[in-house]
C-alpha cells in the first residue's frame, strides 16, 4: 500500500488592502515625526503662539468694526491657523524629507499606489491637525459660549475641502523645495495667503469691499468660509441665516473651492517629484 504525502501550503498572511497600506505608512511617518523635534515643535507649539497674538489683533479690529464677534472669530481663526501649520507647512517638509531620503522612490516599487503613498505620508499631520482643531473648537465653544453649528454638513464639507486642498498644495510646494530647511521660504507665500487672505487673521468684513471680494477668490478662502458658514450661518458678508439659508450663502464658495481643489490636484500630479533633482 502506497502512502501519498500531501504538502501543506503555508498559511497566507493578512491580505494587503488600501487601508492597511495607509495605516502602515502612517505609523512609519508618525514615528519619524515624533523623532523630529523641530517638526513636532512647529506642528504643535507654533500655532499656539500665534493664537495668543490673534486675540489682541481681533480686539483692535473690533474697536473700529462695531458688531465684530471677537470670540467666534478667535476660535474660527485659531482652527484655520492650526490646520495651515500642522497640515500644509508640516506636510511640505515631510514630502521633501522623504524624497531626499529616497523613501518615496522605494515605496513606489512596492504595492502602494502613488496616491496611497502621498496620503499615507499625510496621515500623522491630518490626525494631529484634526485633533488640535477639535480641541480648540470644542474647548473654545464651551469656554466662550458659542452657538452650536448651524449646518454641520457644510462644516464637514469645508473641513474635507481644506484638508484635500492643503495636501495637494503641499505636494506642489514640495516640488519647488530643495531641502527641508528651505521649506519655510517656499511655503511662506501660501501661508500668508491662508492667514491674511482667507479671513483668519483679518476677517473679510474688516477689509475694503474690493479687497475682500478678491480674497474670496483665493485658493483656501472658499473652504475656510464654508466652515464659517456651516458654524455661524454667515461668511461676514450678510446677516446670519438658518440651515436652509446657509446652503445659498455657501453656493459660490463650493464652486470656487471645487475649482481650486481640482487645480491643486492637477498641479500635484503635474509637478510632484518622487526623487531628488539631479
Amino acid at each position: 500500500m502506497t502512502t501519498t504525502a500531501t504538502a501543506t501550503a503555508p498559511a497566507a498572511g493578512p491580505q494587503s488592502t488600501t487601508v492597511r497600506r495607509l495605516l502602515a505608512l502612517g505609523r512609519a511617518e508618525a514615528t519619524l515625526l515624533v523623532r523630529n523635534r523641530t517638526a513636532l515643535f512647529t506642528a504643535l507649539l507654533m500655532p499656539l503662539v500665534l493664537i495668543v497674538s490673534l486675540r489682541g489683533i481681533l480686539k483692535k479690529q473690533a474697536d473700529s468694526t462695531p458688531g465684530l464677534d471677537v470670540d467666534s472669530m478667535l476660535v474660527y481663526g485659531s482652527i484655520g491657523m492650526m490646520l495651515s501649520f500642522v497640515v500644509y507647512y508640516n506636510l511640505t517638509g515631510a514630502y521633501v524629507a522623504r524624497r531626499g531620503e529616497l523613501v518615496l522612490k522605494r515605496l513606489r516599487t512596492g504595492e502602494a499606489r502613488d496616491l496611497e503613498i502621498l496620503l499615507g505620508t499625510a496621515v500623522p499631520s491630518l490626525t494631529i491637525g484634526l485633533l488640535m482643531a477639535a480641541l480648540i473648537g470644542v474647548g473654545g465653544s464651551l469656554g466662550l459660549h458659542l452657538t452650536v453649528p448651524v449646518n454641520p454638513l457644510l462644516m464637514l464639507a469645508g473641513i474635507a475641502m481644506i484638508l484635500a486642498t492643503m495636501i495637494a498644495l503641499a505636494a506642489v510646494s514640495s516640488a519647488f523645495t530643495r531641502t527641508v530647511e528651505s521649506a519655510g521660504i517656499t511655503t511662506l507665500p501660501m501661508m500668508l495667503v491662508m492667514q491674511f487672505g482667507s479671513g483668519l487673521f483679518v476677517p473679510l468684513e474688516v477689509m475694503n469691499k474690493t479687497v475682500a471680494d478678491v480674497c474670496r477668490l483665493l485658493p483656501t478662502t472658499p473652504a475656510f468660509q464654508l466652515i464659517r458658514i456651516g458654524w455661524f450661518g454667515t461668511d461676514g458678508s450678510a446677516a446670519a441665516t438658518g440651515f436652509a439659508g446657509s446652503w445659498g450663502a455657501a453656493g459660490p464658495h463650493l464652486i470656487t473651492g471645487g475649482i481650486w481643489l481640482y487645480l491643486a490636484i492637477w498641479g500635484a500630479h503635474r509637478y510632484f517629484r518622487w526623487e531628488p533633482r539631479r
